[in-house]
């Protein structure tokens, strides 16, 4: 959820409202108002707000498996020039999910979903290696995955 806004300043209710969210994204503006001490239209404008200044997004968070998608696995990549640049190209690639510039053995840290392994064996040969900037690629194909969570709350 990358941004290049800067972030409005969470006041302890606004905060509030994240985590409740966190735990059960479904959960009704009026249940959450209740919990705040706001309206429920109050809670929605907020909640409102927050996406749009990218502080948070509302999603429904899938079992990549049961969906058709056996391969999981996260891509380290090493760049010449500049990160940034590819950073962004591989963020364009559809079936990348997740992308991180780092500063360790890798430039860029790239998680994908794909069918199979042809599926990630033609997403790294024509999708990724091609682009200018990258050097090498090593693949880390996700054997299981043990821990996956979006609730740290906030600061």
């Amino acid at each position: 959820m990358p941004s290049s806004k800067k972030h409005p300043i969470l006041d302890d209710v606004s905060k509030t409202i994240v985590e409740l969210l966190q735990e059960d994204g479904r959960r009704s503006y009026s249940d959450i108002g209740r919990a705040v001490g706001l309206s429920e239209a109050a809670v929605r404008q907020r909640v409102q707000r927050l996406t749009e200044a990218g502080v948070m997004q509302i999603v429904a968070v899938t079992d990549p498996m049961q969906l058709g998608f056996r391969r999981q696995a996260m891509i380290g990549i090493r760049v010449s020039g500049d990160t940034r640049v590819v950073a962004e190209k591989i963020a364009e690639i559809p079936a990348i999910d997740y992308v991180v510039i780092t500063v360790g053995s890798f430039d860029v840290l790239a998680e994908v979903v794909c069918e199979d392994d042809d599926d990630l064996l033609a997403l790294i040969n024509d999708s990724i290696r091609p682009i200018d900037g990258v050097l090498s690629t090593e693949t880390f194909i996700y054997a299981k995955l043990q821990k996956q969570l979006y609730n740290w709350g906030t600061r």
